[in-house]
């Protein structure tokens, strides 16, 4: 056997079963399983004399037909030690990981197409449908009047209109005086004028 870092599984001893022993493994499972047969062979007797007398006559008469009665049901038996091993009948064990597929009826999958016709927004969807709304707000309000901004430029507004009101009136009194004062000058002029001729 080599020695060093990596130990070869096949340079190892294999240990072989002798035939003899196989051979006598056998013979104890069969005789086990005809143990079992024959018991309930005996309890499958008693129950079939308490219930038809007619069919415990012909087991009486024909053995072979009891017989292999008795060999598929040990057979019916061993396919139901072979599906539950140990405690696997005991305890049920579900795996968390596994996925079963459920089946939906037909009925409840329309109910459920139905009701998710309305798609799920996500969050960027979601913010910006909610600051078109605040903007939608925030202008009718502003028109309203009823913002700190709307204030301010109403505010603003109405200092211009009284700026422009007041530059009007100015406007108009130096037009008026200007007429007045050429009004005087054309009355000068005229008497002077008139006076002469």
């Amino acid at each position: 056997m080599p020695r060093g870092k990596f130990v070869n599984h096949k340079g190892r001893n294999r240990h072989f079963t002798n035939p003899e022993e196989l051979e006598e493994q056998r013979r104890q499972d069969e005789a086990r399983k005809s143990g079992e047969s024959q018991n309930k062979e005996h309890s499958d007797e008693s129950s079939d004399e308490d219930e038809d007398p007619k069919a415990s006559s012909a087991t009486s008469k024909n053995p072979d037909a009891s017989s292999d009665d008795s060999d598929s049901e040990s057979d019916g038996d061993s396919e139901n030690e072979g599906k539950a091993k140990g405690v696997e009948n005991l305890i049920e064990v579900e795996n968390p990981n596994r996925v079963q597929k459920k089946t939906k009826k037909l009925s409840k999958l329309n109910e459920t197409l139905g009701e998710s016709t309305k798609p799920e927004l996500s969050r960027r969807e979601r913010e910006q449908i909610e600051k078109q709304r605040a903007y939608a707000n925030y202008q009718k309000l502003h028109a309203a009047g009823k913002t700190d901004e709307a204030r301010a430029d109403l505010a603003r507004l109405a200092i211009i209109k009284q700026q422009r009101e007041d530059a009007a009136k100015r406007r108009e009194d130096e037009k008026k005086q200007k007429e007045l004062a050429s009004q005087k000058k054309t009355e000068l002029t005229q008497k002077a004028l008139g006076k002469r001729s």
